[in-house]
Order: structure tokens, then C-alpha cells, then sequence
């Protein structure tokens, strides 16, 4: 079904739980940039530094608060109009922080009347996989639907942006090795500019067509991890060997302490993040999403030689594969 965006978030307070992060600084710009009055909540509201500034005066607010430990919820989602998650991560009590103790949250949300709620989870999510990450994701959609009937799901692909942590994570480690390991090189990946994926979920609070659905929104281009690897270093023009790891390889480093992999991160990595072509995709909440080649090239100039001012940066041939 399509969903078109219609009406206005013109003064209308949407509350982001966990939106200090990557995702909530971008989500943040264009709410305010709607004119959403925005309300933050965070453990550590000081991270908001970039975002307080895009706001007019009275147009957010942050509140410091663990909202998984915390009962005062009436408190917290009070006037809302909207509420958007955007709480997770890969270690910690995840149970609490995405699974099942989301119900909590949503059925106060519910109860402060609130219009929408916006639940963002991830492309795999699964209550019956083996890896926690994708099963606690899928049980935290269980538990925010059954708390919140008529909730918005949204599953991301793999973000980007120019200060994310992982296009940028790779492109430092291009710039300063000669040759590099690629864990999975050829499992597939559909990365989403967070720009367009801040867009997408805006777009799902100011439609009441979306309320109830389950959206997969990923990028327009498929890539390979060692893709992607290749990319990087030829914006950067540089010359790198990658090796790809074999999986039985790339397991046992991940199952070893001190890993630049965790065990879950590779078993996610490995199957992949695609888009299932089944769901409702990004197109449906009237987003045209933007590839990585249209940023890559600009981003990448940082880790140039010399950067911009150097007459001689251009693609030499590739380097060896192992």
C-alpha cells in the first residue's frame, strides 16, 4: 500500500527515545526543520551539542532519564503527539533495551495518549533466530505492537552517512593499511543514507495510512562487502590488497576476545541485509533513497593523499585480491 506524506508536523511534540545517536541527529533535523516541537530522551542528554543548535528557541527539550529502568513514563510521554524509538544495541541488557520490555514503553505511550508511535528495528529481525541481536529485534516488534496496536515498524537497512561508523570506519582503515582483511566478502548489503532513512520515518508519523504496517527500508544498489571495500579505496584513489576471508576464518576470529568482530555481528553479516521484496519498502513512505556513489567520491577526500590539493589523486589500477 502506498503512503504519501500529507499534513504538517507544525507544532505538534514528537518524543525520540535514544535520539542522541547517529540516527537521532539526523532524525532531529528534519522534524525541527518541519517544525516539530521535539523532546529528547536520553541517558546522556549532552550529546544532543549538535542538535540544540537547529532548534528554535522553545523547540526542544531534552530530558536525561533511562527510560528501561524508570516507571515515571506518564511523565515522559506527556502532550506527546508522536513517539519515535530508536533505542538498540548489540550487547547490554537487550531483553529491556529492545525486546520484550518495550511493551512497557508502548502501552504507556498508549495510555498518555499518544497519536503515533514509530518503532524503529532492524532488516532480519527475527524471534526465532539464534543470534540475540535479530531475536531480541523481533521480539521488541511483538512487544511494541501488543502495547501499542497501530504501531509503525520500520526495518532499516545498514545506515551511512559522512559521520557514521561505518563507511567513515572503513574508509580510516583503507586509508592506513596497504592490504586488509574483509570479513564476508561476499555477503550482500543495500546501505540507506540516513538522511533519506530521517525522511522515511517523518513521513511514517505524519500518515495515518502507515499506522499497523511493517516497512523494509533500504538503499537503491546492492553491494558485496568486498564491493564496498573496492569503492571506498578507489574514491580515495589508493591501491589496496583486500584478502578475503574464508567464513570458517572469519568465525573463529570472531569468536576470539578483542575481536574487531563480534560472533553476532558476523553471523548478521553473514546473511546478509537486504530488503525483503515481500514488505512495504522505502518508496511506499514517498521516499526516493540516494546511493552511496552520489556521496562517496566528496567523503572520501579527507583520506587522500595531501586531500584536495593534490593534482596527482587519481585511481590507479586495483590491487590484488587473495
Amino acid at each position: 500500500m502506498s503512503v504519501n506524506a500529507t499534513g504538517s508536523l507544525s507544532g505538534k511534540v514528537v518524543t525520540v527515545l535514544g535520539g542522541t545517536g547517529f540516527v537521532g541527529c539526523h532524525l532531529a533535523q528534519e522534524l525541527l526543520s518541519r517544525g516539530a516541537r521535539l523532546r529528547l530522551v536520553s541517558r546522556n542528554p549532552n550529546k544532543a551539542w549538535r542538535i540544540r543548535p537547529l532548534g528554535n528557541l522553545g523547540q526542544m527539550q531534552s530530558i536525561a532519564l533511562d527510560i528501561t529502568r524508570t516507571h515515571d513514563l506518564a511523565r515522559v510521554f506527556a502532550g506527546s503527539d508522536a513517539v519515535v524509538n530508536l533505542m538498540g544495541a548489540f550487547s547490554g541488557n537487550l531483553d529491556a533495551l529492545q525486546g520484550r520490555g518495550l511493551a512497557r514503553i508502548a502501552t504507556a505511550a498508549r495510555e498518555a495518549g499518544v497519536h503515533s508511535f514509530v518503532h524503529i528495528s532492524a532488516i532480519g529481525a527475527d524471534a526465532e533466530a539464534d543470534v540475540a541481536y535479530a531475536r531480541t529485534k523481533g521480539e521488541g516488534e511483538a512487544a511494541v505492537l501488543s502495547g501499542f496496536h497501530g504501531a509503525t515498524i520500520l526495518r532499516p537497512s545498514i545506515l551511512f552517512g559522512d559521520d557514521d561508523n561505518f563507511v567513515m570506519m572503513f574508509g580510516r582503515l583503507i586509508a592506513m593499511a596497504p592490504a586488509l582483511p574483509v570479513f564476508g566478502p561476499t555477503a550482500r548489503i543495500q546501505p540507506l543514507f540516513v538522511d533519506d532513512a530521517a525522511e522515511a520515518i517523518a513521513n511514517a508519523i505524519d500518515n495515518d495510512a502507515a499506522r499497523g504496517q511493517t516497512y523494509e527500508i533500504a538503499g537503491p544498489e546492492v553491494l558485496t562487502m568486498l564491493e564496498l571495500n573496492e569503492r571506498i579505496a578507489a574514491a580515495q584513489c589508493r591501491k589496496r590488497a583486500f584478502i578475503e576471508l574464508p567464513d570458517a576464518v572469519s568465525g573463529a576470529i570472531a569468536s576470539v576476545p578483542f575481536s574487531p568482530i563480534s560472533r553476532d555481528q558476523w553471523a548478521l553479516l553473514k546473511a546478509g541485509n537486504v530488503a525483503n521484496a515481500s514488505k512495504p519498502g522505502i518508496a511506499e513512505l514517498g521516499v526516493e533513497p540516494r546511493p552511496l556513489s552520489l556521496f562517496l567520491d566528496r567523503w572520501m577526500v579527507r583520506f587522500r593523499k595531501a586531500g584536495r590539493f593534490n593534482e596527482s589523486n587519481t585511481m590507479p589500477a586495483p590491487g590484488p585480491k587473495f
